[in-house]
């Protein structure tokens, strides 16, 4: 079925409070109360296990480097482990040329932003207003880019009944026709539902029917506890056209603060992506590309990252077990739970606050509301499984206890 403009549609709305940060409505709801119990924070997606071990001796060894200005491409040792890693990891139709096919960034956020202004360069000009497409619940920062490269973010509700993934069977020709770029997060940030091969498919041939790009947000790819995630890039065909993939090392290598990451794919998309952060983002410093050379050759280091998880999301399934709509995510680190029953989400998370010291974020500030007053997030909280595993087993058992 096509949704319309009176369904729930992939169409443009939402209001000024619902561009805010949904952490600083979150502090602003929360800051006139106390925690009930000693506070466990589950709201932000921070990784807090250790760090690298290797991180302090390269850092140490290549502090002089500071002292430069670095490239805006990125160091060729970086570009090539990056471009070996993602060969390694993903069963891609060819190994992507780290010259031309590859940018390092500071970290996936600052791409992703500005992916969406060099996405509307590179797409050209588009029948009515120029659209940006993005699930809803989304990150952020998609929207901002939206916003910025002056194009109409078109929100594609994400909910239990689709898989939580954009349902691109409801997307109308009209909104193609003017679509310059598609955010994907895969796996989704809040629910953990993974894309596959066919999904992939289906959105690269949309991309080529209709001239505009995937921007595949894949920075949760490396924490799952089954089966290893895909890539837009690996059915992106022999030349990657049309397509971008973006990493980063703060959920894979617990490294948040480093800000370093990647997009890959088009040449012609990353060569005008470069031209434009040659004028408008600073460059990666050199030590930390040093940094995360080494950590994209190292695999142990993920493993017993995921190990960490493994055990988290163990006891999520024994604490929580099937209350809420609790399932385990196919990936990342988040719990996206339906507390509807108990209350709205915002009820919920105050009451989790002040009860039982236990801190999430409403689902509803997550989304952004549909144009009939639908928003996909309403009804849910979010939880990122980020402390240890004693904490994050304290803080489920509260939550249980609170919410009953």
């Amino acid at each position: 079925m096509v949704m319309t403009a009176s369904s729930r549609a992939p169409q443009a709305s939402g209001s000024s409070s619902n561009e805010r940060s949904p952490f600083v409505r979150l502090n602003e709801l929360l800051a006139p109360h106390q925690p009930g119990k000693p506070l466990i924070s589950l709201a932000v997606g921070e990784p807090q296990h250790p760090v690298p071990d290797f991180v302090g001796p390269v850092l140490a060894k290549h502090i002089a480097d500071f002292g430069r200005y670095p490239m805006n491409q990125g160091t060729e040792p970086f570009r090539n482990a990056a471009s070996a890693w993602l060969s390694s990891r993903f069963k891609l139709p060819r190994a992507l040329d780290p010259r031309t096919e590859l940018l390092v960034l500071n970290g996936s956020r600052e791409g992703l932003f500005l992916a969406a202004i060099a996405a509307a360069r590179y797409v050209g000009p588009k029948p009515g207003k120029p659209a940006i497409l993005m699930p809803n619940p989304f990150y952020p920062v998609y929207g901002a880019g939206a916003g910025a490269a002056a194009c109409e973010p078109v929100y594609l509700p994400t909910t239990v009944e689709n898989g939580f993934l954009p349902d691109l069977g409801a997307i109308d020709e009209a909104t193609l026709a003017r679509t310059v770029a598609f955010y994907l997060a895969s796996p989704a940030n809040p629910q953990g539902s993974v894309a596959s091969r066919d999904y992939f498919t289906r959105l690269k041939q949309l991309a080529d029917r209709h001239n505009f790009m995937i921007l595949s947000d894949e920075c949760y790819s490396e924490i799952y506890t089954r089966q290893a995630p895909g890539s837009a890039l690996e059915c992106a065909g022999p030349d990657f056209i049309r397509v971008a993939a973006f990493q980063s090392l703060s959920k894979r290598s617990n490294l948040p603060g480093l800000r370093v990451g990647f997009a890959a794919g088009d040449k012609t998309f990353i060569g005008m992506f470069l031209e434009l952060r040659n004028i408008a983002a600073p460059q990666v410093p050199v030590p930390l590309q040093h940094v995360a050379t080494v950590a994209y050759g190292d695999e142990a280091h993920v493993e017993e990252n995921r190990r960490l998880y493994r055990i988290k999301f163990d006891l999520a399934d024994q604490i929580i077990g099937n209350r809420y709509g609790y399932r385990r995510p196919d990936a990342g680190f988040c719990v996206w739970l339906n507390t509807s029953e108990v209350g709205d989400d915002v009820f919920v998370t105050l009451k989790l606050f002040k009860e039982a010291g236990v801190r999430v974020v409403p689902g509803s500030y997550l989304a952004r509301l549909q144009p009939d007053g639908f928003n996909p997030g309403a009804g849910y909280i979010r939880l990122a499984l980020v402390q240890d595993s004693e904490t994050t087993a304290q803080a489920l058992h509260r939550l249980v206890e609170t919410l009953g």
